[in-house]
């Protein structure tokens, strides 16, 4: 079965971190590149982090220099590690595979709140 399920998300205060993770069926996984994405209340869905078969990442200017993403190979996971958490971070966070990215997962939602 071809699937991607997210999870991770939760209710953080500003400046706290949280850490999302991502299982992927073989198919979407493997040799593909894998990326996150999220979509806020009210707005269009925006790219976040994006990390290749062979471990090359990239990042929206946004999250640089606080946000992680990594990939496990031997788990079929991929990992976002979020930290010092803003407001503006608050969103469904979705993950994105399989070739052209074809695949999407259901979601997780993040709030930052205090």
């Amino acid at each position: 079965q071809v699937q991607l399920v997210e999870s991770g998300g939760g209710l953080v205060q500003p400046g706290g971190s949280l850490r999302l993770s991502c299982a992927a069926s073989g198919d979407i996984f493997k040799g593909n590149s894998m990326g996150w994405y999220r979509q806020a209340p009210g707005k269009q869905r925006e790219f976040v982090a994006r990390i290749t078969s062979d471990g090359n990442t990239n990042y929206a200017d946004s999250v640089k220099g606080r946000f992680t993403i990594s990939r496990d190979n031997t788990k079929l996971t991929i990992y976002l590690q979020m930290n010092s958490l803003k407001p503006e971070d608050t969103a469904i966070y979705y993950c994105r595979g399989g070739i052209s990215g074809f695949y999407w997962g259901q979601g997780t939602q993040v709030t930052v709140s205090s």
